[in-house]
């Protein structure tokens, strides 16, 4: 049975009209691993087709990438998607996505898609940080700290989260049952168990007890995941990924991930505010507990070196918003590093904004028209350097995996990196 408005089909794999979704429409094939390391390619198999890993998954945050189409997306070669649920939730509305046919249907994606599961806001909303800090983390630990110029929104409990809503100050409510039933009816392939993400600010005692807490509403989000999948007939099947936490602890990473690993996930996420100088490390401890025959996404990253640590240390999939934010005010990613095409230098360069790159953008239009069109805010502008930086890292992601299958990856590592890095580019 297919969608007249869109062509797709309303009955992917696993989904039988009256019958509960089929879990073996998920799965994971490992395929050449990286010898000594975690470091594996592979296929996710999903309802709505296969992801070929390690890769990168573009995040269209409302259902959407901010200025691209959804067929501008398939055409630069992205696999899949990944979308938040907490802004879903706050609008539309999970109802009227379930009501569409889910994620894919509403914003017209055959792909397969993820949804977060609010997680993210017990910190950006509660403490306000980043995901990844510098500081001096041995004299800054306070469990109550605020980022400069914020407000704590959110407060966690036992039974979840309690928050402000950013939209119109509403108070409102998360937990693992909630976030479950949100994401359920968003109709994602792959979700993301509800978890507590701390800041590198929190003391281990705090620390300590957020991996516990997590562990809990971990085996309530299975508990109600189960219940959804049985009672929601004719669905898809919906694979659900627990979210392994600890912060910068080797002893607390493992044991989250012993924890979560044993419960019955379909695959995992690593997650939690991690150090740069350690991420790779952090992404081993991680993987030396989980099973090897499940897939592992790793949450929020996209520097070019994190991506290449986290491969090797047992990555499969990588999401990250820098793509498209940082395109949207100028900033643009090549092999050669990270620059700003609004620089005044750029005004008369007629070239593409790489040499080479198999892009829209760069097959069409030069450096000199996209820093015209970004330096007067003119949308067209992010539109085309958000499709070169999202091709960028779904092209890296690729190249990754080719090198692993190869036999290389470790100098292509090295030469990209030296590359990517030799004008001390940030990325």
């Amino acid at each position: 049975m297919s969608n007249t408005a869109t062509g797709h089909t309303l009955h992917p794999k696993g989904a039988v009209k009256g019958k509960p979704g089929d879990r073996s429409a998920f799965g994971f094939e490992t395929g050449t691993r990286l010898e000594g390391k975690h470091g594996r390619t592979g296929v996710i198999h999903t309802p709505h087709g296969d992801i070929h890993t390690p890769a990168f998954v573009p995040v269209a945050t409302q259902a959407a990438m901010k200025g691209v189409l959804p067929e501008s997306m398939t055409d630069l070669g992205a696999q899949c998607t990944l979308a938040n649920a907490f802004h879903l939730f706050e609008r539309p509305g999970e109802d009227v996505l379930d009501a569409a046919g889910g994620l894919g249907e509403f914003m017209n994606w055959d792909k397969p898609t993820f949804t977060d599961s609010g997680g993210f806001q017990v910190m950006s909303l509660g403490a306000g940080f980043k995901k990844t800090l510098a500081m001096d983390l041995e004299t800054a630990k306070s469990d109550k700290a605020v980022a400069s110029g914020k407000e704590r929104l959110a407060f966690v409990d036992e039974d979840g989260v309690t928050f402000n809503s950013p939209l119109n100050g509403e108070k409102k409510r998360f937990s693992a049952e909630i976030s479950m039933g949100i994401q359920h009816k968003l109709g994602a392939d792959i979700m993301f168990a509800f978890d507590e993400l701390t800041t590198l600010m929190n003391t281990k005692r705090y620390q300590e007890q957020s991996v516990e807490r997590t562990f809990r509403w971990a085996k309530r989000c299975l508990a109600e995941h189960q219940r959804l999948t049985a009672e929601r007939l004719g669905k898809p099947y919906q694979a659900l990924f627990g979210v392994v936490q600890g912060a910068n602890y080797e002893d607390l990473r493992h044991k989250a991930a012993a924890g979560i690993g044993s419960l019955d996930f379909d695959g995992f996420g690593i997650g939690g505010a991690m150090e740069k100088r350690i991420i790779g490390e952090i992404c081993s401890w991680a993987c030396d507990e989980l099973p090897e025959n499940k897939p592992r996404h790793i949450l929020g990253i996209a520097a070019v070196d994190d991506i290449f640590a986290c491969v090797e240390n047992g990555g499969d999939t990588f999401d990250c918003v820098s793509p498209a934010r940082t395109a949207r005010n100028g900033a643009v990613f090549t092999h050669d590093g990270r620059w700003n095409v609004k620089r005044s230098a750029m005004k008369t360069d007629f070239r593409p904004i790489e040499e080479g790159c198999d892009c829209y953008t760069c097959q069409h239009y030069s450096r000199a028209y996209i820093c015209h069109l970004l330096r007067s805010g003119e949308m067209v502008g992010a539109t085309l350097a958000t499709i070169h930086n999202e091709r960028f890292f779904v092209r890296l992601l690729d190249e990754i995996r080719e090198s692993m299958d190869g036999g290389y990856f470790h100098d292509f590592r090295d030469q990209t990196l030296a590359r990517f890095y030799a004008n001390g580019s940030r990325g």
